[in-house]
């Protein structure tokens, strides 16, 4: 199986799931560092981090199929 059939097969569940809570993560963390004010250092780097976080929850959770 390649790539391209993996990612559109149909994903279990679960993981779809963490999939939607993996692009919730991203898309707040992305809302904090673009805010249009500063912010402390601390907080911006915390919210990087869980943009790479979300991002890669998401991409395995896409990745997964389900095998019958």
């Amino acid at each position: 199986m390649n790539l391209l059939d993996r990612f559109n097969s149909p994903t279990p569940v679960f993981f779809q799931k963490t999939r939607n809570w993996g692009l919730v993560l991203t898309a707040i963390s992305a809302a904090v560092i673009g805010l249009p004010f500063a912010l402390p250092a601390i907080i911006t780097e915390i919210a990087s981090y869980v943009a790479v976080a979300g991002a890669v929850l998401s991409g395995v959770s896409q990745a997964t199929v389900n095998n019958e």
